[in-house]
Order: C-alpha cells, then sequence, then structure tokens
C-alpha cells in the first residue's frame, strides 16, 4: 500500500482530514535558532490536503539545493544515484513533514539523530554521500565544513524561505514512484557498535505495512500518537504506516506526561505507538488523570522483553487499552508479537519466515540457542557500502540482525545479541534473562560475561542504583542498594543455576547508546578496568 497513493486518495476524498499534528515544541535546543522553533510552534498540522500542496513547494526547494551545488557528494550506490536528503532536527513535527514530502518524488531520505556524537554524524554523511542537510546545528555545518564535504547544511528557517519564494505554478505534484525505487536510508540501533546505514526501496516499505496493517491496527482515521525523535526507526515507522494507512499521526518532540493525557482527550488519539519507557510514562500518568486517557484502545510497543511490569501497571489503571509488544528489526521488518506476560515469547506473523541455526549455518533442534534467521519480503538488500563489512542478507534472501533465541512450540524466544549470550561451563546463558530475573529491583542492572580461566566465562551483574539508593564517590552502597546475600537469594529463586550471577558490581552510571539503551560490551570495559565496586 504505497504512501504516496494513499495521500493522493485521502486529499481528493477528504481534504480536510489531519495528516500530521504536531504539539508544542516548548523551549529551543542549544543548536536550535529562535526563529526556527517559532515557526515550528506556529504550524502545528497539515490536513491532507494542504501536506501534497506543501510536498510539491518542499521538493521545487530541496531540488534546487542539491542542484546549485558545484561539486555535490556522490550518493552511495545503494541509491541509484538519487541524492540524498538527510533532516537533524529536534522538531518531530518538521521531520516528518520534510519525510512525508519527499515521498512522492525522486529523492532518498534520511533522519540523523542531533544527539549523535559529532563526529560520527560527520562520518555517516561524508560516508554515505548525502548531499543536503537540515540542521539547525552550527557546530555540524562547521565540522562538515572542516572535514571537506561538499554538500550543503541548511536551517530549517532558511528552508521555509526557500519554499516560500517557489512559484507554484513551477511545481509539480507528487506522484506514485516504482516499486524498486530506493525510498529512505535508514540506520540500526547502534545498541552494539555504531549505527549501519540501509536502503529501504518503496517496495520494501510497502511489504511492511502490510504486516503492520495486518497485525497492529494503522487503520484508516485512526489517530495515532507517536512520540519521541523521528530518528528512531519505531517513530519514523509510525509517521509512515499512518499516512499510508490513511490515519493521522500526532507527533511530540519528546514524551510529556503533563500535556499527553489532554493531547490525548483532545485530539481524539485511541492508538499510541511508542518505546516501553513511555508506555511505563503512560501508566503513571494515567494513575493521576485517568479520565484524559479512557478513549486510549490501543498501546503499540516496539522492542523484545518488554518488562512484565509495565504491561501489569498499563492494565490496572487502563484494564480496556490493549497492549502489543511488537518484535522487529528496522533492516528486516516486524516478524511477530506478544500480547501478554513479558513479551520474551513472540508469535511469529504468517508471512515471515524464522529459523535459528548454529554458526555454520546449520538449523538447530527446538530449544536451542541460536542465531535467528529471517526470512521477509520487507527485509533490505544490505548495508550500505562503507558504513560497515556485517552481512545482513545471503543470496537465499534470509537475513540476520544477529539476534539470538530458541523456537519452542512454535514460539520464538528472544536471547539477545549474539554479544548478549555467555557461554559459562559449557552452557548458554541468555543475560537479558539474567536481568529480568531483577526486575522491580530500584535502579537498572545490566548482566555481562566476565573471563574466568576455568569456566570460560562468568556470568556477573552491575547495579547502577537509582537516585535514592545512591551510594558515595566510591560506590560505597547505602541502604537503597540491596546486600550480596539478598542478590544471591533472588538470583536462586529466580534462575537456573547456571544463570546465577558470581558476582555483583555497583556502577554509578551505566553506559548508554544516546537513544537510552545500555552498552553491554562497555560495561564489560569499566568493569575489567576497576571503576565498578565489587560487592
Amino acid at each position: 500500500m504505497p504512501i504516496t497513493s494513499r495521500i493522493l486518495e485521502v486529499a481528493a476524498a477528504d481534504p480536510d482530514q489531519l495528516a500530521i499534528v504536531g504539539g508544542h515544541t516548548g523551549s529551543p535546543a542549544p543548536d536550535e535558532s529562535a526563529d526556527s522553533a517559532e515557526r515550528a510552534r506556529a504550524q502545528r498540522s497539515l490536513t491532507y490536503a494542504e501536506l501534497v500542496t506543501d510536498s510539491a513547494t518542499l521538493f521545487a526547494a530541496v531540488d534546487a539545493l542539491h542542484g546549485a551545488q558545484t561539486d555535490p557528494p556522490n550518493p552511495a550506490p545503494e541509491t541509484h544515484g538519487i541524492p540524498i536528503t538527510a533532516v537533524s532536527l529536534t522538531s518531530a513535527f518538521e521531520t516528518s513533514r520534510i519525510i512525508a514530502g519527499l515521498a512522492g518524488f525522486r529523492a532518498v531520505s534520511a533522519t540523523i539523530d542531533p544527539r549523535w556524537p559529532l563526529d560520527h554524524q560527520v562520518g555517516v554523511i561524508s560516508t554515505t554521500g548525502i548531499g543536503l542537510v537540515i540542521s539547525d546545528s552550527t557546530p555540524l555545518a562547521e565540522a562538515l565544513a572542516a572535514a571537506g564535504w561538499t554538500g550543503t547544511v541548511i536551517t530549517a528557517t532558511d528552508l521555509h524561505s526557500c519554499e516560500a519564494a517557489v512559484d507554484p505554478a513551477d511545481t509539480t505534484p507528487p506522484t506514485v514512484r516504482e516499486a524498486s525505487e530506493p525510498f529512505l536510508m535508514l540506520f540500526s540501533s547502534g545498541t552494539t557498535s555504531n549505527p549501519k546505514a540501509f536502503i529501504k526501496t518503496r517496495q520494501q516499505y510497502r511489504d511492511n505495512v502490510a504486516v503492520s496493517s495486518a497485525h497492529l491496527e494503522p487503520f484508516a482515521g485512526v489517530a495515532t500518537l507517536a512520540p519521541g525523535p523521528v530518528s528512531y526507526s519505531l517513530t519514523l515507522y509510525a509517521v509512515v504506516e499512518s499516512l499510508a494507512t490513511g490515519g493521522s499521526v500526532h507527533v511530540a518532540d519528546d514524551f510529556d506526561p503533563f500535556t499527553m493525557g489532554s493531547r490525548i482527550t483532545g485530539e481524539a488519539i485511541t492508538r499510541i505507538v511508542a518505546v516501553p519507557a513511555v508506555v511505563r510514562a503512560i501508566a503513571e500518568a494515567a494513575r493521576r488523570t485517568p479520565a484524559r486517557f479512557h478513549g486510549l484502545d490501543l498501546v503499540v510497543t516496539g522492542g523484545a522483553n518488554l518488562p512484565a511490569s509495565i504491561r501489569s501497571a498499563l492494565a490496572e489503571v487502563l484494564p480496556d487499552t490493549r497492549l502489543i509488544s511488537y518484535y522487529g528489526a528496522a533492516e528486516i521488518g516486524f516478524i511477530g508479537d506478544s500480547r501478554d506476560g513479558d513479551g520474551t515469547w513472540i508469535s511469529i506473523y504468517d508471512t515471515i519466515g524464522v529459523e535459528v541455526r548454529d554458526g555454520s549455518g546449520a538449523r538447530l533442534p527446538d530449544g536451542e540457542i541460536g542465531t535467528v534467521w529471517i526470512s521477509a519480503a520487507a527485509c533490505s538488500d544490505g548495508y550500505v557500502t562503507g558504513t560497515t563489512d556485517a552481512q545482513l542478507r545471503r543470496p537465499d534472501g534470509w537475513a540476520t540482525v544477529g539476534d539470538q533465541g530458541r523456537i519452542d512450540n512454535g514460539l520464538l524466544q528472544l536471547a539477545g545479541r549474539a554479544g548478549d549470550i555467555a557461554i559459562t561451563g559449557g552452557h548458554k546463558v541468555s543475560l537479558p534473562e539474567v536481568e529480568r530475573a531483577f526486575e522491580g529491583f530500584d535502579g537498572e542492572v545490566c548482566a555481562v560475561a566476565l573471563p574466568d580461566d576455568g569456566l570460560g566465562s562468568i556470568v556477573a551483574l552491575v547495579i547502577e542504583p537509582d537516585s535514592a539508593g545512591h551510594g558515595s564517590e566510591g560506590g560505597t552502597p547505602d541502604s537503597g542498594t540491596p546486600d550480596k546475600a539478598t542478590l544471591l537469594d533472588h538470583a536462586r529463586a529466580k534462575l537456573a543455576p547456571q544463570f546465577v550471577p558470581r558476582r555483583f558490581y555497583l556502577l554509578d552510571r551505566l553506559p548508554r547508546t544516546v537513544g537510552g539503551k545500555i552498552r553491554r560490551h562497555e560495561t564489560v570495559d569499566l568493569v575489567m578496568s576497576g571503576k565498578a565496586q565489587r560487592l
């Protein structure tokens, strides 16, 4: 179901239906100009008819900016020569407007998280051949110029000025593009390494919409709230699938529990797509003002291993609101979902093939942990040249992002990525499974594998106490942190013997990606360098 054909269809049949709705952007970010922030506040929504008109002038302005370059960067070969436009803005509305607006034209779009380290942003832009960057960050513009990049950086305000200068008579309307044409350049999450770039063709996105439409209910006319940066694949896909199915997508730069309740009521939102941390915040906000959330029918959250406590908290305060935790990978697409418990057992969608294989590629018997391989029509062809040497897809079409898991009774249980499996005394131990056993303890935990001469490796648990239980700078625990005996007793009651951590450590702050995911490998480095306190 192509995004542009549905946009044109709704614009003709119901021109006043809302397509994209933004919220109050709050204070400008440090690198965001006051004019840009004021513009985002002033224009907070587009109907389908306005989106079609807006897209024509937007593409004309973007095309002119690419065309004015005397020495344009060479786009990655995977784009088939189509220039790449990247958006690196804090405004979710503005980012959504640009991505949706360029969808009906010969353009490849990308979203770059402005919170990425500056050198990484420069590296990705230079390596992939992005030619135009829409960003309000002066440091990024200066760093790109210093790196010898020959593309163009333009602020959101200046882009609006370029659009305003376009004569509508000189524009062409959006059209449905060829299925094989590259559409979006996306990036992996960067949980275990720096994000890798990959391309989605229009057909691959259409195939992905077909799967999500069948299972995650982005129906025509439904108002979906998708709070958070559009650089997140979960949020970006919520924008695309809502428009591809004739719904309205309501975006927000971040999740504010004090205003989201009023938005749900005032904007008749019935569906939310958000990360698990936001789902937890929804439950807490609904506990304070439940009446504002009673119209909420469905919450969709991405990523496996949704803590059972989040599902329970939401069900307690909003018993009529359904919660679906889906499993997928941005490179591959939607794979399956879980509708109860902690999301570790996944029901695989009927159009998706799943196998668990060992390191040689041989299929493993049910119950054994190995690498999860997927066969899905929505899968990207591979990673963009120069951004990684990792292989995504084999010639037979099966692909993997390195997730580990097991199949039992037709269900898939996830065990983490390759680096999330410890081999200790000949046993395979899923480190995320160890972490789930400690759900409910104050603070965050990260299970790691440490080298051991006798067993190969041993399991250890690193604890980041919450603010109430934080120790001193030296890591001395106070009454807010359980002692080792308590931790051991809890682990032995919840886990098989080989899964019980042999050591426990305290760390003031666990290392994380910009998206908040804990970096396991860096945690190991901190422990091995003596920067964590052993209990």
